[in-house]
């Protein structure tokens, strides 16, 4: 796997940088889930982050009878036109993917800046 440099992983996806002649290409992330790859801007992810983060409350399957386990729950994307069905542990898992991936971008960002000197 020398063409990534990974970003972040859970049990349910990836989130990578492309390398490509040895240079790392840091314009875009891309992740992949599920079925499901995007290559996003880091503009993009953060939007994602956004619509993830503001898409469903921690009890929104509280009061529901299949709970979590339903493939109900429509998780909008980068894309307008594109909305994903995912149960709400997917939800869950997906959140971390996108959230541990902009963790890192703004840990690497932070300790580029500090150590130039």
């Amino acid at each position: 796997m020398k063409d990534i440099a990974q970003l972040y992983h859970n049990n349910f996806g990836v989130a990578f940088y492309w390398r490509k002649g040895g240079e790392l290409l840091t314009e875009r992330v891309q992740m992949v889930f599920k079925e499901t790859g995007f290559y996003l801007t880091e503009n993009q992810l953060r939007s994602f982050a956004d619509t993830i983060n503001n898409s469903c409350p921690d009890d929104c399957c509280e009061g529901c009878g299949v709970k979590m386990q339903c493939h109900k729950f429509l998780l909008k994307t980068p894309l307008p036109e594109i909305d994903m069905a995912v149960t709400f542990n997917e939800y869950l898992q997906i959140k971390d993917l996108v959230s541990g991936a902009l963790f890192n971008i703004d840990l690497m960002s932070y300790l580029s800046d500090v150590c130039k000197n």
